[in-house]
């Protein structure tokens, strides 16, 4: 398969790094918590377009020029966990200032939400340098060294990265999804949910500008 190399063995790493906890997974399944199973999954599809950038640029060598450049990680990891803090600060001081009549169980977000949601997902994964660094430091294991089709094989293993993340995304958003129904009719749960992965995702921020190459 190209230069590519312990397929199998990769399937398996990438598996299980997809269901590890982290930035990714955490605003897919808050949103899909808050909003639904449609909110999860379009968020999810988010994250895997950040994924499949990632790969676009694993293969033309940017991923190897930004870990390279101690100013370009450390922009991109300060705008990641700038993001977090963000989402986060949002989901937590919003359900102070919000009045329990404003808050209205829905079936389904708006239809022009979807944009903002993809985005966001988007922005998640493209800013968070530990998935940068995966690339690059983990991908060139599976890679032949001498092989002649670095770029084609780099970027089927990126491709194929995003592709098992969206599948563990989905999957996660839907389970989660099946308990909003329930959350939406209860207003203080609702809040108390949206508290906590509000101080998640400003744990995850905190601890993202805290991370060293």
């Amino acid at each position: 398969m190209l230069d590519i190399t312990h397929f199998p063995l990769f399937l398996a790493s990438v598996f299980l790094l997809c269901i590890t906890p982290g930035p990714d997974l955490a605003y897919v399944v808050g949103q899909s918590v808050a909003n639904g199973r449609r909110s999860g999954v379009i968020s999810a599809s988010g994250v895997a377009l950040g994924s499949c950038t990632h790969a676009i640029a694993s293969a033309v060598g940017l991923t190897a020029l930004i870990t390279a450049s101690p100013l370009l990680f450390t922009v991109i990891k300060y705008i990641g966990a700038a993001y977090l803090i963000y989402l986060g600060s949002k989901m937590v001081w919003g359900t102070f200032f919000s009045r329990e009549e404003e808050k209205t169980p829905q079936a389904e977000i708006p239809r022009s939400n979807t944009r903002s949601l993809l985005i966001r997902g988007f922005i998640t994964s493209i800013t968070n340098p530990k998935v940068l660094l995966f690339f690059i430091s983990f991908f060139p294991q599976f890679v032949v060294v001498d092989g002649d089709h670095h770029a084609s094989s780099f970027l089927l293993l990126g491709l194929t990265y995003a592709v098992v993340g969206l599948m563990t995304d989905v999957i996660f958003a839907l389970v989660a999804g099946s308990a909003a129904s329930a959350v939406s009719r209860n207003v203080m749960l609702q809040r108390l949910l949206d508290r906590v992965v509000g101080i998640t995702f400003i744990g995850l921020g905190v601890r993202l500008a805290l991370t060293r190459r």
